[in-house]
This record gives C-alpha cells, structure tokens and sequence, in this order.
C-alpha cells in the first residue's frame, strides 16, 4: 500500500498565509471526488464508506469534504480500484493531474491553494478529468497494428 497524496505534504511552513490548510486538500479531494462520480473508487470503500460516496455524488458532501471525514487526509491505492489505480499511476503520479489543475483552475490565482473548493470548480476540473480519462482510455484499447489511432 502506498500512499499517493496526502494534505499534510501541501502544509506547513512554505503553505500561503491567510488561507485555511484544508486548502491543501483541495486538489486532492476535486481528483477524488471525480473518482467517485466515475465508478473508479476502491473496494474497501464500496463496504465501509456507502454513505460518504453517496454524499459525493449527490453533492451533499465535496470530494475535499470525503478525504478529510472517510480517508484521514491521506489519498492511498486502496482507495482506488484496478482501473482507477492504473489511471492514477499514468495520470496523477506523474504530475500530469496537478499541471492540469493548476492551469484549469489557477492561473489568476496567487498560488493552486487559493482555488476555492466550489461545485464550479470541479465541474471545470472534471471536464478535463473525463477528456484525459478517454484518450487514456482509448490509448489502453489500441491495438499495436493500430499506429495511427
């Protein structure tokens, strides 16, 4: 098990002034909610976590909301299934997800942790998230012969 993000790596002493520290989650928790609204999020939270998701997708509860009350701040593998886990893997570990949020969400903003945790903001950020999941999508369905697809 590895952990993937966690709200205490974006704290602390270089984390901007005035703004509350669950900002840090911010990015994790919009990743996150998309998760959930995609069907890609990990057994163990299937069994133990049925209300917080039905929260998510009804928007009772944000994705941020979700990591801090169901996953202790901590974004893990298991809380992933096998498709979201390798996903993730291509997507999330490698940067690709925060550059995308930084540029979709924060470009007028002081730093990424001055995005506000809205239900616009996500809905922009899941555009993104379900364009990119697609092409990742049709990438994994290619066939080697298949070159100029």
């Amino acid at each position: 098990m590895s952990s993937i993000d966690r709200v205490d790596w974006h704290s602390g002493n270089n984390f901007p002034h005035g703004i509350p520290e669950e900002n840090g989650g911010t990015h994790i928790g919009m990743y996150l909610n998309w998760i959930i609204d995609s069907d890609l999020i990990g057994e163990c939270h299937s069994k133990e976590s049925g209300e917080g998701i039905s929260k998510v997708k009804s928007k009772v509860i944000s994705g941020r909301e979700f990591l801090f009350d169901y996953c202790d701040g901590k974004f893990w593998n298991e809380d992933l299934n096998s498709i979201g886990i390798r996903f993730t893997e291509d997507y999330y570990s490698t940067d690709k997800y925060f550059d995308d949020y930084a540029n979709t969400l924060a470009n007028n903003l002081e730093t990424v942790y001055h995005v506000e945790n809205n239900w616009d903001n996500y809905a922009q950020i899941r555009k993104v998230l379900d364009h990119r999941f697609k092409k990742w999508k049709d990438k994994q369905n290619k066939r080697p012969w298949e070159f100029w697809k």
